[in-house]
């Protein structure tokens, strides 16, 4: 390979990696759905929580719909999941004891394998498992997707990485905490 060619090569590496941190980071906030009341979102309201889910000790809990409500879904072999579960853990830190939030960590993997993961990360956060199909609303085959929810609707989704406790993130979450 030439020097040219090696020099384009670079060139169009980093400009890969320019994407890559775009989107992992600096991506815009993702955008709060219109509040307007339809047929469509009351069908919405209906399918967002998730009956079934499993503690990581196998005991069954229900999704606590009184509540705002953060879901993410993801796996300890996906790479994206773990670039932003460090912010994740940081927004739940910064809610963990506030009485209207709560935080639902899903991943379809057994807790043989989730369990040491987070020993070995270090993370306090609320994991479920859920081996099921998700509400129509939440379905999706792409990971990581999170969602924060507040009485059926969603009012914000992403998918892919990102980095979940910055400022735009916490004031959709104050404004939602401020109308309860």
């Amino acid at each position: 390979m030439n020097s040219v060619s090696k020099k384009i090569l670079l060139i169009i590496l980093f400009l890969v990696g320019l994407a890559a941190v775009y989107y992992a980071f600096l991506k815009p906030v993702p955008e709060v759905l219109n509040a307007v009341e339809t047929d469509s979102t009351r069908e919405k309201e209906s399918s967002v929580y998730i009956s079934s889910l499993n503690d990581l000790e196998g005991k069954q809990v229900a999704m606590d719909q009184e509540k705002l409500i953060f879901i993410n879904v993801w796996a300890t072999w996906c790479g994206p999941c773990n670039i932003e579960m460090p912010g994740i853990q940081k927004l739940y830190d910064k809610y963990k004891a506030h009485e209207k939030v709560a935080f639902y960590i899903i991943s379809d993997e057994d807790a043989e394998i989730v369990n040491p993961f987070i020993e070995r990360k270090g993370y306090d956060l609320p994991f479920f498992q859920f081996a099921g199909n998700y509400p129509p609303a939440l379905n999706g085959n792409a990971i990581p997707r999170t969602y924060i929810i507040y009485k059926g609707k969603i009012l914000a989704q992403e998918i892919g990485a990102s980095q979940w406790d910055r400022p735009e993130i916490i004031d959709l979450i104050e404004k939602q905490l401020a109308e309860i």
